[in-house]
This record gives structure tokens, C-alpha cells and sequence, in this order.
């Protein structure tokens, strides 16, 4: 059976992704959909072949990278990147509470407290911040609860039929995730190439030379990110996207090149990006 794996559970915006890739780009409707408990396991589902595709968040435009979504495609092989969506982000304060004053306690995924921060500082600066796996578990924390708050989306206030203390809340208003759907096909058409690599030695210019040699071939960077190894202090894989326009050949002869200057190169995909 055909699956698009998501981080869930129901009314999350990863399964917001999931449903409109399934009835815009697939347009089948038929597609089952499965959730997981954290963005690992959603990962690691299509790296064992129990479902056909997997929707994760990458980036934020507020709260920056998805830390585990980069780990995870750099430790699975198998997983290549398919196409991208550009989710717009909402966020409302859900609670049974009467007022802002008697909130204690405030669950949600950690992104979306990142999001979140300064509205949170200004207007609930009494309450504990408690992380979740996802928006939606959060709300489990607040049934029946007058002190407890969850941050979610209006679409999860709706589904689980809890009331809405403020709407949103987002601190900046143009906010907006990249969503990332993953299959074990190699992807070769779009406008975006998604790659990373090591460099063998933690040494002044290291990372000058694989930069240049994009420069030189005219491409542009559209993101950089570095995460550590997790070999040694100090040691850091970096994660890059790449715009292809009209340079065609000039990518490929640049990849071909890369690949003699660092320790790892991993091609992740080319793709895609469209806005929901």
C-alpha cells in the first residue's frame, strides 16, 4: 500500500503538508497517510521501507533549522529528497483557561515556542514552558486543565474541539516552515540541489575551497548550515542548497569537482519547491 509518513499526531502541520501533497501534487486521494511520534521515526519508517514517503519540517523562517530532520538524512543513505513545500505558519494559544493571568503552564513543540518567544516572555511570563514531540501531543497536556495552554494551529483547535485564548501568536508575521518530502527514488529535475559534506581536517581555509569553487562556477548558495559530526569537538558537517537556473552543466561539472576537496559528499536531491 502507497503511505506518506508524518510527524503526528492529527493536526500537526507536517500532516497539513502531508494531505495537501497527497490531493495536490499526487492528487489521490485514496493515499493512506500514517503518523509517527517524532520526526526520527517518521525518517527512519522510509529508511526501512514501511511506508512510500515521508513528510518532515527542515527549516524555519523564524526558529531556523530542524536539527534532527539534517541528522537524519545525512545518517540514512537511502532517503533522497523528492520535492519541497512551503507551509505558512499559524499560531494560537489553545486552553479551557479564562484568562491569560491563570496560565501555568505552556506545552508545545519546541519550534513552535521557538516561534513563539517573545509572546510568550510579554504575555505569559509567569508560566513554565514544557517541550513536546509534536503540537497536537501537547494538547493532551491541557483537556480539563484551567491552567495549562498548548500552542497549536486553528486547524488542531478544530479537530480536537478546544477553545482558542489568543490567535496568533507567532512573533514575526510573515513565518513560514520548509517541509521536506522525502522517498528512496533519486530525484533529478527542479530548480533546487540539496547536498552536504565533511571536510577531513578542521584547518584554516577548509571549508574556503568547496565555497569557491561554486562561486567560480557562478551558483548560488541559497543556505548553509553546519552541524557537528559528532566525532570529535570542533568537526561539523555542512548542509548547503544550491539554485540551478540556466548553469546546467556548470552544476554538475561544480559537484564533480567538490567531491575532491572534501572527506563525505552526499547528494540529497534536486527538487521542486512550491508554496501552499
Amino acid at each position: 500500500m502507497t503511505t506518506i509518513a508524518y510527524l503526528g499526531p492529527v493536526g500537526t502541520n507536517s500532516e497539513t503538508v502531508a494531505l495537501a501533497y497527497r490531493k495536490s501534487i499526487l492528487n489521490d486521494l485514496s493515499l493512506e497517510l500514517r503518523s509517527y511520534p517524532s520526526i526520527a521515526k517518521v525518517m527512519e519508517a522510509l529508511a526501512k521501507d514501511r511506508v512510500t514517503w515521508a513528510v518532515v519540517p527542515v527549516e524555519n523562517s523564524t526558529a531556523g533549522g530542524v536539527a534532527i530532520t539534517l541528522d537524519g538524512l545525512w545518517d540514512f543513505d537511502t532517503l533522497h529528497i523528492q520535492k519541497e513545500l512551503v507551509l505558512p505558519i499559524c499560531h494560537f494559544l489553545l486552553s479551557s483557561g479564562l484568562s491569560l493571568q491563570g496560565i501555568q503552564k505552556v506545552y508545545s513543540h519546541p519550534q513552535a515556542l521557538a516561534q513563539c518567544q517573545k509572546w510568550l516572555e510579554t504575555n505569559l511570563p509567569q508560566a513554565e514552558i514544557i517541550p513536546t514531540n509534536s503540537t497536537t501531543e501537547a494538547l493532551g497536556h491541557i483537556k480539563g486543565e484551567l491552567s495549562a495552554a498548548a500552542i497549536a494551529s486553528p486547524r488542531a483547535a478544530q479537530a480536537y474541539d478546544l477553545p482558542i485564548l489568543a490567535n496568533q501568536i507567532g512573533d514575526y508575521s510573515d513565518n513560514c516552515t520548509r517541509f521536506w518530502v522525502l522517498g528512496r527514488q533519486v530525484s533529478h529535475k527542479g530548480k533546487r540541489i540539496s547536498l552536504a559534506f565533511s571536510v577531513a581536517q578542521n584547518v584554516p581555509g577548509a571549508l574556503v575551497k568547496p565555497l569557491q569553487i561554486l562561486a567560480d562556477r557562478r551558483l548560488n548558495l541559497s543556505r548553509i548550515e553546519s552541524r557537528p559530526t559528532k566525532r570529535s569537538l570542533g568537526e561539523y558537517i555542512f548542509f548547503l542548497d544550491l539554485e540551478v537556473t540556466q548553469a546546467e552543466d556548470e552544476a554538475q561539472m561544480a559537484l564533480q569537482e567538490l567531491s575532491q576537496y572534501v572527506e563525505i559528499l552526499k547528494i540529497f536531491g534536486r527538487y521542486e519547491v512550491s508554496l501552499i
